[in-house]
C-alpha cells in the first residue's frame, strides 16, 4: 500500500503520523465459545449468548435467553465490553455480525459458534470492524455461498492485518464512536416509546368491537359513536387517478404516489386537496395496510384508492386513522397479488363519533404524534448517515 492509504481522511486535531499494521491478534485476544450438550440447559444456570442476541454493531440485547449448568463451564466468563461476533451460521450473511457487551447483570459466557474479543480500546476496534476493511475480510474468509453455512475462523481472525493508530488516538476515536451510538440508541428508544405509546392510544380512543364507546376521549364529548359504511361518509375518486410508467415521468415538484407512498416526483396533478390514500394493488405489507393521508397537489396511480370525507360528516384526519385500525386483510381478493376492490372497500364499516369536532381532535391528535414519531426518526436516520460518513472517512 502507498503511505497516503495508511493516513484516514478526518482525524482529530492534534494527531498526526501514519497509522500502523498490526495482526488483529497483537490487538485482542480471540476465544472460541462454549460447546454444551442440551442436557446441560437449565433455567438457571449460566447465561449463553448467541447470534440472536446480536442486533446490530453497537448492541447486545438479552433476549432469547439461554442457560446452562455452571458445571459444564469450561471458558472465562464475559467481561464488560468485550466484542461479541458470529463465527458461523445457518447462513453466511450473518457470519461477522458483531457487537460491544455493555450492561452485563450476570454471570455470562458465549455460544460455541461465537468467538469473543477482548481489546484494551475495544470502542475503537469494534467501530474499526464496522469500516471498510472488515467487510472485505468477512467476505474473503468466509466460505459458502448465499444461504450457505459459512464460517470465521479464530486463526484468520488473529492473522487479519489492519491499521491502527497510536494508543491515544484509538481512545479518541473509540469515545467518539461510543457517544455516537449513545446518541443513536437514545433516538431508538424515543422512537419506539413514541410508536408504542400512540398504538396504545389508537387502541384507547376508538370503540372495541361490539362496544359503542371508546375508553378515552376528549374533555366535552359524550354519546355512542355509530357505525356506518364507508360509502356513506367518503367520496371516491379512483377516475382521476393516471398511471405514468416510469420512463415516461417528467420530472418536477408534485409526489407521484402508488401502493405503498411516493414513488417519485413529476410535474402536473391528478388530485388537489386532503385526500386519503388507500392501497388497492400491490401493498407490500398486508399486516400494517398502506393508508396516507395526503394535502396538495399529488398525481395518483392506479395502484391505491383516493378518498376524501364528505363535508361535515367527517373529518379527513380522524378518517386516516380510522381506516389504518382496520384490518384489510379479510377484505382482500386475489393471489399473489391481493387486491382491494372498490365495491368491496366501500361497505367496510367504520366506527365515527357523531360530532366532527371530536373527529377533528382526534384527527389532529394522531397527526401530532405522528409528526413527533417521523421527527425522531428522521434525527436517528441522520445520526447513522453522520457515523457511516465517518466510519469511512476516519479509518484506514
Amino acid at each position: 500500500m502507498n503511505s497516503k492509504s495508511k493516513v484516514p481522511q478526518i482525524r482529530f486535531k492534534g494527531f498526526s503520523g501514519e497509522w500502523e499494521e498490526k495482526k488483529f491478534g497483537e490487538l485482542a485476544e480471540v476465544r472460541r465459545g462454549l460447546t454444551y450438550k442440551p442436557t446441560d440447559v437449565n433455567d438457571n444456570g449460566v447465561k449463553v449468548l448467541r447470534s440472536s442476541n446480536i442486533l446490530d454493531d453497537t448492541f447486545v440485547n438479552n433476549k432469547d435467553d439461554v442457560y446452562v449448568n455452571e458445571e459444564a463451564i469450561n471458558i472465562k466468563y464475559i467481561a464488560e465490553h468485550d466484542i461479541l461476533i458470529t463465527s458461523a451460521n445457518g447462513s453466511s450473511r450473518l457470519v461477522g455480525k458483531h457487537a460491544i457487551i455493555q450492561n452485563l447483570r450476570t454471570k455470562t459466557v458465549h455460544g460455541g459458534f461465537m468467538l469473543l474479543v477482548s481489546s484494551k480500546n475495544p470502542f475503537f476496534l469494534n467501530s474499526s470492524m464496522s469500516s471498510s476493511w472488515y467487510n472485505k475480510f468477512i467476505n474473503k474468509y468466509v466460505s459458502g455461498g448465499n444461504g450457505a453455512i459459512g464460517n470465521l475462523s479464530k486463526n484468520d481472525l488473529e492473522e487479519q492485518y489492519i491499521y491502527v493508530p497510536e494508543t491515544n488516538e484509538q481512545t479518541k476515536i473509540g469515545n467518539y464512536f461510543q457517544h455516537l451510538d449513545k446518541l443513536i440508541e437514545q433516538k431508538e428508544k424515543k422512537y419506539q416509546k413514541l410508536r408504542q405509546f400512540k398504538k396504545a392510544m389508537l387502541d384507547r380512543m376508538f370503540p372495541k368491537n361490539g362496544v359503542a364507546t371508546p375508553e378515552i376521549r376528549f374533555k366535552g364529548f359524550s354519546g355512542e359513536w355509530e357505525e356506518k359504511e364507508l360509502d356513506e361518509i367518503v367520496n371516491r375518486y379512483d377516475n382521476l387517478r393516471v398511471p405514468i410508467s416510469a420512463t415516461n415521468r417528467v420530472s418536477g415538484n408534485t409526489p407521484y404516489y402508488g401502493a405503498n407512498g411516493i414513488q417519485g416526483y413529476v410535474k402536473g396533478y391528478t388530485h388537489d386537496g386532503e385526500f386519503i390514500l388507500v392501497a388497492e394493488d400491490g401493498a407490500n405489507d398486508l399486516k400494517n395496510y398502506p393508508v396516507q393521508y395526503v394535502n396538495g397537489k399529488i398525481w395518483v396511480n392506479n395502484h391505491t384508492h383516493v378518498l376524501q370525507a364528505k363535508k361535515d360528516v367527517t373529518d379527513n384526519g380522524f378518517l386516516k386513522f380510522a381506516i389504518s385500525k382496520i384490518n384489510i386483510e379479510p377484505f382482500l381478493v386475489g393471489g399473489g397479488r391481493a387486491k382491494l376492490n372498490a365495491n368491496i372497500m366501500m361497505k367496510i364499516n367504520i366506527n365515527v363519533p357523531s360530532e366532527i369536532n371530536e373527529q377533528t381532535k382526534i384527527g389532529n391528535y394522531f397527526q401530532h404524534l405522528d409528526k413527533l414519531i417521523n421527527l425522531h426518526l428522521q434525527e436517528m436516520k441522520k445520526l447513522k448517515n453522520i457515523k457511516k460518513a465517518s466510519l469511512e472517512k476516519m479509518f484506514v
